[in-house]
């Protein structure tokens, strides 16, 4: 399975290199922006598992970034400072930091920190309960999926990439993104094989496999699965708050 994908947003070029040389060798899938606006253009086009910021960017704080990333979404951010007041602690965990981390710090603890708190919310994310999908009826707690009024029985890998989809609803999946999440990080160019996964899909719930209505294809991007507003989401595991 896919590391996750992480946005640095950091105004330095350097430390832009070294994270993504650092992070993509661990497996992680990254994008990166240079200020805070350059990252709230790219968290309206794309969904990450976790945002690492640094306190001092071009345009804002790390504070004021935490907030503005609160305001379109709920992923996990850890901001990466320089100064290691409690004050600025505080501030940037009330405003919506998931972790607060002070330079320099030796790369075993920083991937071990940003391991945690994926742990952290991934089980906070997992889909749980029911999705009812027009006549597709999915059960995330017994894996029991029903379609057009039949059971479908689903590989471990195809009930791996419903609940993902489902986890990111409505939201372009990449195809890099959909292989390394259910294959592994040394995959990302096997287009065909997720192809093939993607029509078993299809085959086992929608109404007419040749023209589908929910999992959709963007082209030379990914897919997409379209839930309507009208339709039932799963409720998050209780106790635990959802991350999107």
């Amino acid at each position: 399975m896919s590391g996750g994908r992480i946005l640095v947003v950091d105004g330095d070029p350097q430390t832009r290199a070294v994270l993504r040389t650092t992070l993509t060798g661990q497996g992680y899938e990254l994008d990166d922006a240079r200020s805070g606006a350059e990252a709230l253009e790219t968290l309206r086009n794309r969904s990450f598992d976790l945002i690492l910021v640094d306190s001092g960017l071009p345009d804002m704080s790390g504070v004021q970034a935490c907030c503005r990333f609160r305001e379109h979404s709920d992923v996990a951010i850890i901001v990466v400072a320089v100064a290691d007041a409690d004050s600025d602690k505080v501030a940037a965990l009330d405003a919506g930091a998931s972790d607060y981390i002070t330079k320099p710090v030796k790369s075993a603890e920083f991937l071990a920190r940003i391991r945690a708190v994926l742990r952290r919310i991934g089980a906070a994310h997992a889909p749980s309960g029911r999705l009812t999908l027009g006549d597709i009826g999915v059960d995330f707690d017994t894996r029991h999926v029903s379609a057009n009024g039949r059971q479908a029985h689903l590989t471990p890998r195809e009930f791996d990439l419903l609940q993902y989809f489902v986890a990111n609803s409505n939201k372009v999946l990449t195809h890099r993104e959909l292989l390394q999440h259910a294959w592994g990080p040394d995959y990302g160019n096997e287009v065909d094989l997720l192809r093939v996964v993607i029509n078993q899909l299809r085959r086992k719930l929608e109404p007419d496999a040749a023209r589908p209505s929910y999992l959709l294809t963007e082209p030379r991007v990914g897919y997409r699965l379209i839930v309507p507003q009208t339709d039932r989401l799963p409720r998050p595991i209780s106790g635990s708050p959802s991350r999107r």
